[in-house]
């Protein structure tokens, strides 16, 4: 019989390994194979964008698989994203740098491995783009993708007024 500090621990792990946001909201789930594996499909408002939703994709490998191939705490890096105006769009305080600012995170492993989405102002373009990618401690994944929203010859409101 196992103790229940082992199963505690287990169960622990297991809970850290799903992708958890506040602000996602999971409105598919697609089954691949027989073991259990899905391709999630979850809604993402911009938390200071509105008027923007992205919809993510990603893998959730199931408790057989990890069991089967022995990779307990991580899911694949294959993910993907689609952002398309939803409402008004109207803009908050973003970051306007190059490195744009992160607007959601989803775990992918137990500690090393995250799913990110950040947001990007191209001002010469006037366009939001969307870069989805995961950010692991050690080595990188060149995985990624990216959504664009144009903003030319749309109705904005900037909060703190268009920057120049």
């Amino acid at each position: 019989m196992r103790s229940p500090k082992l199963l505690a621990a287990i169960a622990a792990s297991l809970l850290a390994m799903a992708p958890v946001s506040a602000s996602a909201e999971v409105v598919g789930k697609v089954g691949v194979d027989w073991t259990g594996n899905d391709i999630l499909v979850d809604a993402v408002p911009d938390p200071e964008v509105s008027g923007v939703t992205c919809h993510v994709t990603y893998f959730d490998r199931s408790v057989i698989d990890r069991l089967r191939k022995g990779n307990w705490f991580e899911d694949p890096s294959n993910n993907s994203i689609a952002c398309r105006q939803t409402g008004p769009i109207e803009i908050g305080d973003i970051n306007l740098s190059q490195g744009g600012e992160e607007v959601f995170r989803a775990g992918l492993s137990l500690i090393w491995k995250k799913l990110v989405v950040t947001r990007i102002y191209d001002k010469k373009n006037d366009t939001l783009i969307y870069l989805i990618h995961s950010r692991q401690l050690v080595d990188g994944s060149a995985k990624m993708a990216i959504s664009t929203i144009p903003l030319f010859g749309q109705q904005v409101t900037w909060k703190k007024g268009k920057p120049n």
